[in-house]
């Protein structure tokens, strides 16, 4: 079916390349008949010259003053008619002629294509194929793509990702899972105040790595994170912090958020918890460029 609907598409662009070639490119000069036609001016020139006098007296004239009886008027027509009746005229006029025939009968094909089996059945599976993506997006998987360096070494600017969004229904959150999210509304305070950010910009989906969930005590000190009196290893990150935070405790129906890359992130020790139902669902693996394909650091 592909090889025939490229045929077909080829074929198409080659009559309307061939016919606009020939409707814009005619003159006289450039034609490849305007030899012919040159010669065919001269002559009719000649003519013209042969039926004048000297004086611009019309040799017909002459002609009909000089018969008796004057003539009949419709052998004299017949005798002195136009060898070449309508002159350049009908060139112009039969061109024209041959451009709207074929404009009508390309669009005729178009018209005949569309209403095609084939086509129609191409419409009904690129339309169910429209829907069934729309519906994956909306409800299973989606693909993000990653804008900045706070989740640097786990994602690098330009990467792109998949992103469950099932999971969050019937399983809880754990810790180190990255999530990606609507900001809550002391992010977007922040970025008004502090940073100017539009309105646009605080709404936009941002990803970070779980930390704690509802519960636990959380702190940081000496550049390490504490959970429950804990220190944590943490691998994935790209420094130690470089501020102190906590402690502090997640309230329920909350989680708390840092971006893997502690020093260059606007993240959960600035603007505080992230209720759970912000939670647009699990990153699962990058899927592009394809020398960073795979979820390493993600779970």
């Amino acid at each position: 079916m592909w090889v025939s609907k490229v045929q077909h598409f080829a074929v198409v662009a080659a009559v309307l390349f061939l016919n606009s070639e020939h409707s814009s490119a005619f003159s006289p000069q450039s034609h490849p008949f305007s030899r012919s036609l040159h010669v065919d001016l001269h002559l009719r020139s000649s003519l013209r010259r042969a039926r004048t006098g000297p004086f611009g007296t019309s040799i017909d004239n002459k002609l009909r003053m000089a018969r008796k009886d004057g003539g009949n008027d419709e052998k004299k027509n017949k005798d002195f008619a136009d060898p070449n009746p309508g002159g350049m005229s009908e060139w112009g006029d039969d061109d024209d002629q041959n451009k709207n025939k074929s404009d009508e009968n390309f669009l005729d094909t178009i018209k005949a294509w569309m209403r095609s089996d084939e086509v129609k059945e191409d419409v009904k599976t690129y339309t169910l194929s429209l829907v069934i993506a729309l519906l994956l997006r909306l409800t299973i998987i989606e693909p993000r793509y990653i804008p900045s360096l706070s989740m640097f070494p786990t994602f690098d600017v330009g990467d792109q990702l998949a992103v469950e969004k099932v999971t969050k229904r019937i399983r809880p959150f754990s810790r180190n899972e990255v999530v990606v999210f609507n900001p809550p509304e002391s992010f977007r305070e922040i970025m008004v105040n502090n940073y100017g950010g539009s309105n646009k910009k605080t709404k936009e989906a941002l990803i970070k790595r779980i930390v704690a969930t509802e519960g636990d005590e959380v702190k940081v000190r000496s550049g390490k994170l504490y959970i429950n009196g804990q220190k944590q290893n943490e691998p994935f990150t790209a420094e130690d912090a470089a501020y102190e935070f906590g402690p502090v405790t997640v309230p329920t129906g909350n989680v708390l958020v840092l971006g893997d890359n502690r020093n260059h992130s606007l993240d959960g020790h600035i603007w505080g918890f992230l209720p759970k139902e912000n939670v647009i669902g699990r990153a699962v693996f990058i899927y592009w460029p394809p020398w960073r394909l795979g979820n390493e650091g993600m779970f």
